[in-house]
């Protein structure tokens, strides 16, 4: 589909690790941002913090909120809202797309991921299911049980 992450040369600004634990991804999405001269410069540093942060939708845009960019500490004025919300560029298709799903399945929009594409930023955003905290742990005992075998496997092709 035309819609997914594409794989590319691109710069890994800041990842949304806990993204991954509480939810199931269901679909990723590649949008744009709409940001202030001083928000890139300070995403450049890397000072961004994508934690607590979720998408809506509201007339018919997308808003990322509850996303931290530090405020850049060389601007003289006119230096930004560390919490603003900010505009998500996405096709209109996709927008209504996104909308139903939202809707309906009651799934919620996530941010996974900012990164640097031929000199533009870009968030990778998720369509993802909470998670409950059955799954969450069955998410863990899968990861240990792999870590384990690895382990046993590293140990058993080492003696010879």
């Amino acid at each position: 589909m035309d819609n997914r992450v594409e794989k590319g040369p691109k710069k890994n600004i800041a990842e949304n690790r806990k993204a991954r634990h509480d939810y199931h991804i269901e679909e990723v999405f590649e949008a744009g941002l709409v940001l202030k001269g001083t928000e890139v410069k300070s995403l450049r540093q890397g000072r961004v913090n994508l934690k607590d942060s979720y998408a809506r939708i509201k007339n018919g845009q997308v808003y990322v909120y509850q996303m931290h960019i530090s405020p850049y500490k060389f601007a003289y004025y006119d230096n930004h809202d560390p919490l603003r919300p900010r505009k998500l560029l996405l096709h209109k298709r996709e927008i209504k797309r996104l909308y139903g799903k939202v809707n309906e399945q009651g799934s919620t929009l996530v941010p996974l991921q900012l990164y640097f594409k031929d000199g533009k930023v870009k968030m990778a955003l998720a369509l993802a299911r909470g998670k409950r905290k059955y799954d969450k742990r069955e998410s863990i005992r899968r990861r240990e049980g792999q870590r384990e075998m690895d382990r046993v496997r590293k140990q058993y092709t080492s003696r010879y």
